[in-house]
């Protein structure tokens, strides 16, 4: 049974593979190389499900899509569905820096990494699932792996931001583990029986 990953960014690819990994099993997970869909939903659920349908038009096969990004208290929860394209340039360094700049002497420092997980059949049938990783935003940028806004986020429970965690680590207890941990087993019943 073949599965679509409804996204052109490769980091996320790498990291759901890793992510699914077993829960993959009897399913081949497939790269898009689709047209990439408006997101104008308003929020993550309704982004990964404009994704995930695209894709599932597109292939006619099953297709999982996220929409994911950090969701700041003081700033009333943006960057949130914005968090790509915050900056205006789709370059991470821009987006942490005017996330920086936006909470300079503020104390409240509380975010979230928020992903939705969507799934869309041919058939029409549709699910999310939402995962939360709670955390704070740091006052600089610190490690060198993930991505976005990885080296300002530190993970409730950590002394270190997200990029300083092995790639296994973060995977093992991220939002897009938390989303697509959800989502499996309801995948797995869809396509699998």
């Amino acid at each position: 049974m073949q599965l679509v990953l409804a996204t052109h960014n490769a980091h996320k690819v790498e990291e759901l593979r890793d992510i699914l990994g077993p829960a993959l099993d009897g399913i081949q997970l497939i790269g898009y190389d689709g047209p990439e869909p408006v997101e104008d939903g308003d929020t993550f659920e309704a982004n990964a499900l404009i994704k995930a349908r695209a894709a599932a038009v597109h292939t006619g096969l099953p297709a999982i899509a996220d929409d994911s990004g950090i969701s700041v208290d003081a700033l009333g929860g943006a960057p949130g569905i914005h968090s790509a394209r915050y900056a205006g340039t789709r370059i991470d360094a821009d987006n942490v820096a005017l996330l920086l700049t936006n909470l300079a002497g503020e104390t409240n420092r509380a975010a979230q990494f928020r992903c939705a997980a969507a799934l869309v059949l041919p058939n029409g049938f549709e699910h999310t699932e939402l995962g939360v990783w709670p955390g704070t935003v740091l006052d600089q940028p610190v490690g060198a792996n993930g991505f976005g806004y990885d080296p300002v986020f530190k993970p409730a429970g950590y002394s270190v931001s997200s990029a300083e965690l092995a790639p296994d680590e973060k995977n093992a207890v991220s939002h897009r583990q938390r989303a697509f941990a959800a989502i499996m087993p309801v995948v797995r019943k869809q396509l699998l029986g």
